[in-house]
């Protein structure tokens, strides 16, 4: 596969993980993650398994109600490594109330068994234009 299928591909893959996600399918996020997988926030650090991330994700606390995702970019440091960065915006709720984050996501996928499975995932606030 060439590069702009594989790029295509972990294009793909992002937007399939969000879309899980506004949709309540954590099981379809859950196929697509490594165990341990890890992600990085301004709430820290989480190292989880598939368990914990289906309780995360069923979790009411928080729901993603809308996202737009642009400026993705990927790279491939090796054929069994490749990095997406992008810029977010996305909405939610967070106990109960509306709320709407700007970030920038990257996340890291690898290639296992001839499928891409993402092992890590930051996300970074964007600074105040103040």
């Amino acid at each position: 596969m060439n590069r702009s299928n594989q790029k295509g591909e972990i294009e793909r893959l992002e937007k399939s993980f969000w879309q899980s996600m506004l949709d309540g399918a954590p099981e379809v996020a859950t196929r697509m993650l490594t165990e341990p997988a890890v992600m990085v926030s301004a709430h820290g650090t989480n190292k989880f398994d598939h368990a914990a991330y289906l309780k995360m994700a069923n979790d009411d606390k928080f729901k993603l109600t809308d996202y737009e995702i642009s400026g993705m970019d990927v790279i491939f440091p090796t054929d069994d490594v490749a990095v997406a960065s992008y810029h977010v915006n996305q909405k939610m709720q967070m106990n109960g109330k509306p709320m709407e984050m700007e970030v920038y996501d990257t996340s890291t996928w690898v290639k296992v068994d001839d499928r891409w499975l993402c092992v890590m995932h930051t996300e970074s606030p964007v600074a105040s234009k103040h």
